[in-house]
């Protein structure tokens, strides 16, 4: 009789182990998408904000000089990253835009589905995909203002968005070639 009461006592204690193990887990899991939530939301933020300081500096005054191979100069892309596929055709710019948005729904997904470092890298290229996208349904372009060069020879045009997003990418990419899994 003592035997089945320890019995049922180790079967109870092993149900609060599993169940505490369970409420763990899960709050680890939103814990990572509560930290992947913060940085899309930093990132959209401090390319929303960088965005509209040049945009109100510009409407006054010409671009703002740096050094001998940065300066900030607001040119409006229709394209997507660096200026790839501008065009002046309402379809192929409302294309574009559709596309940027199952893409962001996808990345979505992406994150909800993956590893914790995925997710942080991820999470950099959504921020960035959201103020693009933002700037698209808002402006109708994307307002990029970073223009790096050495005498007459210029990059693209780029902004913060931009940024995170080639960060993101890169990595991604990086982590997939050189790390073992």
């Amino acid at each position: 009789m003592q035997d089945a009461k320890k019995l049922l006592q180790i079967k109870s204690n092993m149900s609060i182990a599993k169940k505490f193990y369970k409420n763990s887990l899960s709050l680890l899991i939103e814990k990572n998408n509560l930290i992947c939530s913060l940085i899309v939301i930093l990132i959209f933020f401090l390319d929303r904000i960088s965005k509209i300081k040049i945009i109100d500096h510009q409407l006054h005054n010409n671009r703002v000089y740096i050094n001998d191979f940065i300066n900030f100069d607001l040119v409006w892309n229709t394209g997507i990253g660096f200026g790839f596929l501008s065009s002046n055709s309402n379809f192929v710019y409302n294309s574009i835009t559709l596309l940027i948005g199952i893409v962001i729904i996808f990345l979505i997904y992406l994150i909800l589905r993956s590893q914790f470092i995925d997710k942080i890298l991820f999470s950099s290229v959504l921020g960035g995909a959201l103020g693009n996208f933002c700037d698209r349904l808002v402006y109708s372009a994307v307002p990029d203002f970073i223009d790096i060069h050495y005498q007459s020879f210029h990059w693209f045009t780029f902004n913060i968005a931009d940024i995170f997003i080639t960060i993101g990418i890169i990595m991604l990419i990086s982590k997939d070639l050189f790390l073992k899994k």
